[in-house]
């Protein structure tokens, strides 16, 4: 981010040199030839003079009137604050050639301050005119630029969106979960098990679910905690009770929304780099808790030492993005290994949109 603002300070810097650098020669050479001797000299003077109050004035309401104020909508504080400014700025620059500038070069009667404030018509054609007309090319640019960034920002924001909704869709259900859910269900239909049936429906809703409510933006957090039950009973059929110990705490106050699949990724995660790794007693924990202020979800889960970290470290990166970009930075992701033990702990906002 250091970076991106270092180079659009840059940006900006040349470009208003170039602007102003520009303006300023193109004045003076359209007054070359009008004014001869000293009269050209003292056009020359005027012409600075303006000139500086021309960068003070345009700066001061495309960065200010317009980011603060049209930029925001209110139309109404802008339009008068944009009346003052004007008025305001063409009397300072009247002030100043008058009591700094002129000086210098003639030894006449200067203008009361009374005067200065007062002659409207004239601050008007000789000041606020200038002033309105180097404004406007400058503020016109800036707008093309800002326009231009803007887009290609939408461009590139799209796009990230696709990759990190193809990187999602990726992480949703690996296909060994598929094989061997429809392995243990065709063993089940060969003893004639009773949970077979039961099996199907719920590997039937985990489709479901992963296929159509994961293409929305939100779900409750019960309806991915019952997806995450089925998942659950699913994968248990592969390992004996001796083998996997589940132990789940929901505390639902609230109704609140996550986004779809976020919960269910990472008890997969769980099983696949804790039971699917280790060939001892395997312990998964899962809590969860929702109120009005936000939706905390924990999961831990025993692990062997020599277990892939970067395999993990990966997926668990995708859902740090999937994070980032469902909540920006209203969220945290907090995540430890200690004594065999990897725990992930997620507290999101109850309602975010």
């Amino acid at each position: 981010m250091k970076i991106k603002a270092d180079i659009s300070f840059r940006q900006n810097f040349y470009f208003q040199l170039f602007f102003w650098i520009a303006l300023f020669l193109f004045g003076t050479a359209r007054t070359y030839g009008e004014y001869e001797g000293g009269l050209y000299k003292e056009s020359v003077i005027y012409n600075f003079c303006h000139w500086i109050f021309q960068i003070i004035g345009a700066n001061f309401i495309y960065y200010i009137l317009i980011r603060h104020f049209f930029d925001r909508k209110k139309y109404l504080e802008f339009s008068l604050y944009l009346l003052l400014s004007l008025y305001f700025i063409s009397v300072i620059n009247r002030i100043f050639i008058v009591y700094v500038a002129e000086p210098f070069f003639m030894n006449e009667v200067k203008d009361s301050f009374f005067s200065i404030f007062t002659d409207i018509r004239y601050l008007l054609f000789h000041y606020t005119f200038p002033l309105i007309s180097g404004a406007f090319i400058f503020i016109s640019i800036l707008f093309i630029i800002r326009y231009k960034d803007e887009k290609e920002n939408t461009i590139r924001l799209q796009k990230e969106k696709s990759d990190l909704e193809l990187k999602s869709l990726k992480a949703q259900l690996h296909p060994h979960f598929l094989f061997n859910t429809l392995n243990n269900i065709y063993s089940l239909s060969l003893t004639n098990s009773d949970k077979t049936s039961q099996s199907i429906s719920q590997l039937s809703d985990i489709l479901d679910y992963s296929l159509y409510k994961g293409q929305k933006k939100w779900v409750s957090v019960s309806e991915e905690l019952s997806i995450i039950d089925d998942y659950i009973a699913l994968e248990s059929l592969r390992y004996y009770d001796e083998r996997l110990k589940i132990n789940k705490k929901y505390e639902l106050h609230s109704s609140n929304t996550i986004p779809p699949l976020l919960y269910l990724t990472l008890v997969e995660n769980a099983f696949k780099h804790g039971a699917g790794k280790n060939s001892g007693l395997t312990e998964i924990n899962i809590q969860v808790e929702t109120n009005h202020r936000h939706s905390v979800f924990s999961i831990e889960n025993t692990s062997t030492g020599d277990q892939d970290t970067h395999e993990q470290g990966i997926g668990l990166q995708n859902i740090k993005k999937q994070l980032h970009y469902h909540y920006q930075h209203d969220f945290s992701c907090q995540i430890s290994q200690e004594n065999n033990i990897f725990k992930v702990e997620i507290t999101t906002p109850s309602q975010y949109d």
